[in-house]
């Protein structure tokens, strides 16, 4: 798809795409969202030391790249897998700032992640595996389960067929129990969908410009 760099709120980069009328992150602030939803309602939560964590939408990388800066802080094994079918051009990707808005010492982890090649396991430093898919999410096949997952898909305005029962049904049963799947979403249409997959759904607070999203967790089979 074709997009264009443009600047949020809080001075880091997302991208637009004209075709669907959409941003890849909040325009209040792309690092703040990703943030909040994504590191400190999702990764914090997580007790385990070694996380297997699954992300719909490798989008820019940002979630992939908070998602390195924090587990090195907190000295947690991760295991990345993303699933992206509409990967963004490298060149493009490194020119957003997103290494000096974050911490720019890791700016090499940042082009590692997305120079990694597709469909296989990368070493990024010893403590994250990643693993790129080239894939769409509603025909993929999962053969392992997950601690975490990151869904970051286009709304479901404009991708609804990302956001069915089945899919979320799919999910719950390649998560381990305690797994958490965490949202900016926080449709009641989801929050069904959810709910009827087997998860636990609860509204918590959302970042600057978004008032709730969604944190699911799987209690039992």
């Amino acid at each position: 798809m074709l997009s264009e760099i443009k600047i949020t709120a809080d001075g880091s980069h997302t991208l637009f795409v004209p075709s669907i009328d959409e941003c890849y992150h909040s325009t209040y602030g792309a690092i703040q969202e990703s943030q909040h939803i994504f590191i400190e309602s999702g990764l914090n939560q997580c007790i385990k030391n070694r996380i297997n964590i699954l992300e719909i939408g490798f989008g820019t990388g940002l979630n992939a790249f908070l998602t390195f800066v924090e587990g090195n802080k907190c000295e947690k094994k991760i295991h990345f897998t993303t699933l992206e079918m509409y990967p963004i051009e490298i060149e493009k990707a490194l020119k957003l700032n997103f290494p000096e808005e974050i911490d720019n010492e890791n700016r090499i982890y940042f082009e590692k992640l997305h120079k990694a090649n597709w469909n296989m396991d990368i070493e990024i430093n010893d403590n994250f595996i990643l693993r790129k898919i080239e894939t769409d999410f509603t025909k993929y096949n999962f053969n392992e389960k997950f601690d975490l997952i990151y869904f970051d898909a286009f709304s479901p305005e404009k991708q609804p067929e990302m956001w069915t029962e089945e899919l979320f049904k799919k999910l719950f049963s390649h998560c381990n129990i305690g797994a958490i799947l965490t949202t900016y979403c926080a449709k009641g249409i989801v929050r069904r969908a959810m709910q009827s997959a087997g998860f636990k759904v609860e509204r918590i607070p959302g970042p600057p410009g978004k008032r709730e999203i969604l944190r699911s967790t799987k209690f039992d089979n």
